[in-house]
């Protein structure tokens, strides 16, 4: 099995995807603010994924010990630094969680839900509860958990599968569709800081990031059979989590045009 084999297994899932209905949905300031304070927890729990990695593939703790495969740890270290860090419009340095919400800020979207929320992880120290305790929507909240149960049980070639494949493998495709219609569409908007972040995602996964994750996994898999079943595994779980996740937004969307 290799990453070839992957591909082919999750093709159904990854069309769905690119082709969901959602898109089409997103017609108005209104639907697109909707979609954003919806989306805003993949573009956190990304971040989650991320740092898990780096924990186990690097050494994060005193004292200091060389991890077994220096070029994994290279690999996640280059997708850190963009990640956590990455240039902003202005020139500053943000994460990209953090540029999406100052993008959300531009246009209007409202962040104090996402805010509250990890208020809330704060406060319970508990990631888990704070799901269970939200008032999100049903497939947001088991996202979410599919996500950190991933991060908490999951083996460091799981965790790099939910992060490559059900991430940043589709995010190329993904938000090109979303991108391509919106200054046509709200030309009155200021959407400059979303397009950027839009534009950097797709620079950075389909040039950069995409295949560095994609030798990450065949580096954690190499030829042992159980460990690419299981990458098999949990990317189509990964896939069919966001497809519930867009199946929600798209609900959500058209509840509210009905409500207007």
């Amino acid at each position: 099995m290799n990453i070839q084999h992957i591909h082919k297994s999750i093709e159904t899932q990854k069309n769905t995807l690119l082709q969901h209905s959602l898109y089409n949905k997103v017609k108005t300031i209104e639907d697109l603010r909707t979609f954003l304070e919806c989306h805003v927890y993949a573009v956190w729990d990304f971040m989650s994924l991320l740092k898990a990695l780096q924990a186990r593939l690097t050494c994060t703790t005193t004292p200091w010990f060389a991890t077994t495969n220096p070029e994994t740890r290279y690999l996640i270290n280059e997708i850190v630094l963009a990640e956590e860090t990455d240039l902003t419009l202005d020139g500053r340095h943000l994460s990209h969680y953090e540029m999406y919400i100052e993008a959300m800020e531009a246009c209007g979207a409202d962040t104090s839900k996402i805010e509250h929320f990890l208020a809330e992880i704060q406060s319970l120290q508990n990631i888990f509860v704070a799901i269970k305790k939200s008032d999100l929507h049903p497939s947001i909240k088991a996202f979410l958990d599919f996500t950190f149960r991933v991060i908490e049980e999951g083996k460091p070639h799981e965790i790099a599968a939910a992060f490559t494949f059900g991430r940043e493998d589709l995010i190329p495709g993904m938000f090109f569709a979303i991108l391509k219609n919106f200054q046509e569409q709200f030309p009155e908007t200021d959407l400059s800081k979303l397009i950027y972040y839009f534009e950097r995602h797709i620079e950075l996964d389909a040039d950069e990031h995409g295949p560095m994750a994609m030798t990450m996994i065949e580096e954690l898999c190499e030829k042992d059979i159980q460990k690419w079943e299981e990458v098999k595994e949990v990317s189509i779980l990964a896939l069919e989590k966001r497809i519930e996740l867009w199946n929600a937004i798209e609900e959500i969307i058209i509840m509210k045009v009905e409500m207007a």
